[in-house]
């Protein structure tokens, strides 16, 4: 008996033992795992994320298996050393376009920082978003080659539209920045054109300036070219970084945004020729002439600012319309003449347009620049053209034209649109893409800046706001609205021709 208690004493001190030793050796083992999980790459900065899965904190957050580390052990995270902001805030062409240090940091620093302030996960899904689609390869649908674009019908979008804000873009004119100039109702900004049979690209800003970077795009023409230009600079301005030089600046008839970058220079450009050819009214500053005279075979002059462009687009219409004819000048301005004869409307536009065919076929290259000519941009002055016998010219209108019983008749002059699309379409040399913003911009009562705008180069007061017969202003537009969708159109055909 005694020799049997011994033994299992015995047999039990050895169970004991080798126990011990097994305890001991996992200890060992689970300390080292620990000490690799947790070994600071570099001194641990104060960093803040979101609770998560590590793959989920933030882009610039990045698993790190190298030396066999489990996928958990390590993040890397970007950071700004002079940032004082309580959250991680990324975007991909930051990172690429920054000089500010990279620090890396251990999950265990990164969720310890989280339990004091955390991100919420609705903004962090968000912003994960958007650093997904700026990092996706730019894709856009572009609609067929035969496809209609201008037979549709204005539907509300408040989610695509406006394409920009009125208070982001610091370049637009108090002309047209109809919100800040007091109209209590932003529904104009909303509308967009939905074709018939096909889509308009959705608009990426950034593909834009891609397609354009390093060129110059120049609008050529009145006033309403002038309008669709600063539009054009707001659509492109908003996808330009900070980083970038930008300058708004006037030179004679042109008026120019510049971006410069340190490989590229790019303009948006707007010279100054209501009729394309010289006329008495070319002053950019002073030209509120009413006895206007032209020269219609004359086009030399404003010409030589217009070549080694790498998109043209021109227009004239608006100064056609105070008289039914046009006074053509004998002889020239330099040689002093002033005697005149006055022409018809139709056929004076007729040689202008013809005058102006002539120098793109002698001077355009087609296969350095493109060129586009703008149909008429409509007034609407008259309510009772759509049914609202009560109303004062364009004032309080806030929705587009969306059901009429009858053919709708804001004034337009047809006949000019249709030379200018016959003459656009007979030119085989240098092809001239006709852009048709008339019919769709007839519909759009609501879209003119009215009262909300300046005259004579003043904002107007309380008493002339209250004055709409006298004062509004049915002829332009305010932006962001209406100008947007034209150059909708020429964006579109600017990213399918390249």
């Amino acid at each position: 008996m005694g020799s049997m208690k011994g033994r299992k004493n015995n047999n039990l001190s050895i169970f004991v033992v080798l126990f011990s030793v097994f305890l001991f050796g996992l200890f060992m083992y689970n300390e080292d795992v620990k000490s690799i999980a947790e070994f600071p790459f570099s001194s641990p900065k104060a960093h803040e994320t979101q609770e998560g899965e590590p793959k989920e904190v933030d882009e610039s957050v990045q698993r790190d298996t190298e030396k066999g580390v489990e996928d958990t052990a390590a993040v890397t995270v970007t950071v700004s050393k002079s940032s004082i902001r309580a959250q991680l805030e990324k975007s991909t062409s930051e990172d690429e376009d920054s000089d500010e240090a990279q620090e890396r940091v251990d999950l265990k620093t990164v969720v310890e920082k989280e339990k004091k302030i955390e991100m919420p996960r609705a903004e962090e899904e968000e912003e994960v978003e958007e650093e997904e689609e700026e990092e996706e390869e730019e894709k856009v649908e572009l609609p067929p080659e035969d496809c209609d674009l201008y037979t549709g019908e204005w539907v509300l979008d408040n989610v695509t539209h406006p394409l920009y804000r009125e208070e982001q873009c610091e370049f637009l004119t108090s002309q047209v920045t109809c919100m800040k100039n007091g109209r209590p109702d932003s529904l104009h900004q909303n509308w967009k054109w939905k074709p018939r049979d096909c889509s308009l690209p959705k608009f990426k800003p950034k593909l834009l300036f891609e397609k354009i970077r390093g060129k110059r795009l120049m609008f050529v023409g009145d006033s309403l070219n002038r309008n669709q230009w600063e539009s054009m600079v707001c659509m492109v301005n908003s996808a330009v970084s900070s980083a970038y030089n930008k300058t708004w600046y006037k030179t004679g008839s042109l008026a120019i945004f510049k971006i410069e970058e340190p490989e590229h220079v790019t303009t948006v450009e707007f010279y100054w020729a209501p009729f394309l050819v010289e006329s008495n009214s070319d002053d950019p500053n002073m030209h509120s002439i009413l006895n206007r005279i032209i020269m219609p075979e004359s086009i030399e002059k404003h010409g030589l600012n217009w070549k080694d462009v790498d998109y043209l687009i021109f227009n004239t219409y608006i100064w056609w319309m105070n008289t039914f004819t046009m006074k053509v000048l004998r002889g020239s301005f330099d040689e002093g003449s002033t005697e005149y004869d006055e022409v018809p409307r139709p056929i004076a536009y007729g040689r202008v347009l013809a005058t102006w065919s002539k120098w793109v076929d002698d001077n355009i290259d087609p296969n350095r620049t493109k060129v586009f000519f703008s149909s008429t941009s409509p007034l609407h002055i008259k309510s009772e053209n759509w049914n609202n016998p009560d109303g004062i010219k364009c004032a309080k209108e806030t929705t587009p034209i969306l059901n009429m019983s009858t053919p709708l008749d804001v004034g337009t002059d047809r006949r000019l649109f249709t030379i200018a699309n016959n003459v656009t379409q007979s030119m085989k040399k240098v092809p001239v893409y006709f852009i048709n913003i008339t019919t769709l911009s007839e519909l759009r009562k609501d879209a003119h800046t009215s009262v909300y705008t300046i005259r004579q180069g003043k904002m107007l007061t309380p008493e002339q706001q209250a004055d709409p017969a006298t004062y509004a202003d049915c002829i332009h537009w305010c932006l962001p609205g209406l100008p947007d969708t034209w150059n909708e159109f020429l964006y579109a055909r600017i990213i399918s021709q390249s």
